[in-house]
């Protein structure tokens, strides 16, 4: 692949809300990730996929602020971000999941789910002492958004006082995503959403998704090793090999691709391909 950045012009209106131009990303002497660049239009889905060690935790570590990478910028709404920390990132609207799941084990479904308004929170240290008017206004703002819309949503209200620990894994992912939703996010970035899931909770969480970007207008990143749900429910796809993207486009598009034949199976048998995308899951984690 060729060290050029995908856009060779920097200046030139973006339309996506989402964007990263000639990302570069280095752990010593080793690239992890080189010349990326992509969109993510408003109000998609954007899914991006690629063979183990494809660079793709790696992507969405340096997007949310993480890491730093040695050269390339990231675009949130036309805006450099890419010398923000994660936590003004999120204040901006960026909020992700994680592939190993991130909770607060000893807290309720509640509280964790609380703890995503954080970024957004107003009250100064004096009036969250004392309880005062403007800590109660925002808690009790905040406690009608979760408990009315967030967890209704996800349907998990018949967990909402349980302990995290106790909970099984299907149930603590969508948790994580209630999370991220509490963040009041323009762009939700999911990092193996329905990683180590059944069938049946794979359903349920691709329905959520769905969802999400239906009725809350809320546009999605997504990492996801699951070939069947990304081809079903992905607006646009990114490919990486190496840490390069080597394919993007429409779900039929990058599955016709040669390059992404050859990432996956180390030959040109575009049926086989579609065989293995229709049974579901081709191992992708990065």
């Amino acid at each position: 692949m060729p060290d050029e950045p995908i856009w060779d012009d920097l200046s030139a209106p973006a339309a996506s809300v989402l964007r990263v131009d000639a990302l570069t990303l280095a752990f010593g002497g080793v690239k992890a990730l080189t010349n990326v660049g992509f969109g993510v239009a408003p109000g998609s889905i954007t899914a991006v996929i690629g063979p183990n060690g494809a660079g793709k935790t790696s992507l969405f570590n340096t997007i949310s602020g993480f890491y730093k990478p040695a050269q390339g910028r990231v675009l949130f709404e036309g805006e450099d971000i890419t010398r923000l920390p994660a936590p003004k990132r999120a204040a901006l609207g960026l909020a992700r999941s994680f592939q190993n799941i991130a909770l607060f084990r000893g807290m309720t479904v509640l509280d964790n789910i609380k703890l995503g308004r954080h970024a957004h929170l107003k009250t100064n240290v004096f009036d969250a002492l004392f309880y005062l008017g403007r800590a109660r206004r925002e808690e009790a703002e905040l406690r009608r958004d979760v408990e009315e819309r967030i967890i209704d949503f996800l349907e998990i209200d018949h967990i909402r006082h349980a302990s995290v620990a106790a909970l099984p894994y299907g149930l603590q992912k969508r948790v994580e995503m209630a999370r991220a939703l509490a963040m009041q996010p323009k762009v939700l970035m999911l990092d193996e959403p329905v990683a180590g899931m059944n069938r049946e909770e794979t359903e349920d969480m691709a329905r959520f998704i769905l969802d999400v970007r239906r009725e809350w207008g809320i546009t999605v990143l997504m990492v996801e090793h699951d070939m069947g749900m990304v081809m079903d429910l992905s607006d646009h796809v990114v490919v990486l090999n190496f840490g390069q993207v080597i394919a993007q486009g429409t779900p039929a598009q990058v599955q016709a691709d040669p390059e992404v034949i050859r990432a996956y199976l180390g030959a040109g048998d575009v049926g086989e391909l579609r065989r293995r995308l229709r049974g579901g899951s081709m191992a992708g984690a990065a």
